[in-house]
């Protein structure tokens, strides 16, 4: 079994988008993606009627307690993110049948990405965060949305909302309130406070 440095930092996810966010802050870290059933946690979640940040806390634990069993002296971030409209949750899409339903479920109006994030060491959780930024959904014709999801291409299944708001999710949008991090799926300001508090700063050491 690999053994890490106690300064190492790794990230419970494949997410290409929480890695690039890492890298471009300047952060050293691993890759090593959880194998969690997401799909069968938020049921639970939502059969034990729990919040919507509750449930997004409970999935990022999960996957970084996981990870933080095979590396316990690295510092292992995970993260979840659950789309809440009005109490309903959204997942990332299967198909594009599903992508088209939460499109027009979200058409006109505004919801909140819960974002969480949990860092875990010595199968310990040290830290955690959850960030709600709302997004306003401008309403969304029949043609936009068909044509929309012709140009994502196997992109519609990559987030909850089946847009990237640095892509071209941003035809979707027409309001903004909370960190863009939070919304791009981790709210790396306030983890990037906790990992210089234990040294880990922009060169990924102390």
């Amino acid at each position: 079994m690999l053994s890490l440095p106690a300064t190492r930092i790794i990230l419970a996810t494949a997410s290409p988008t929480r890695q690039a966010m890492l890298r471009d802050a300047g952060l050293s870290f691993e890759s090593v993606p959880a194998s969690v059933d997401e799909e069968s946690l938020r049921q639970a979640a939502m059969a034990d009627e729990l919040s919507s940040a509750d449930a997004a806390t409970l999935i990022a634990e999960m996957k970084a307690r996981q990870i933080s069993g095979r590396y316990p002296d690295a510092f292992v971030i995970g993260a979840d993110q659950l789309l809440d409209c009005n109490g309903q949750w959204y997942a990332k899409p299967a198909d594009r049948k599903e992508a088209e339903h939460t499109l027009r479920s979200l058409s006109g109006l505004t919801h909140h990405l819960v974002t969480a994030a949990v860092v875990f060491r010595n199968g310990q959780r040290l830290w955690h965060q959850v960030e709600s930024p709302s997004i306003a959904i401008r309403t969304l014709p029949e043609d936009f949305i068909a044509s929309y999801l012709d140009a994502l291409g196997k992109d519609m299944t990559a987030t909850p909302g089946v847009y990237q708001i640095e892509k071209l999710g941003a035809h979707l949008i027409s309001r903004i309130d909370g960190s863009p991090y939070a919304v791009l799926g981790l709210p790396l300001l306030p983890l990037l406070s906790f990992l210089r508090e234990h040294g880990l700063d922009f060169r990924g050491g102390a």
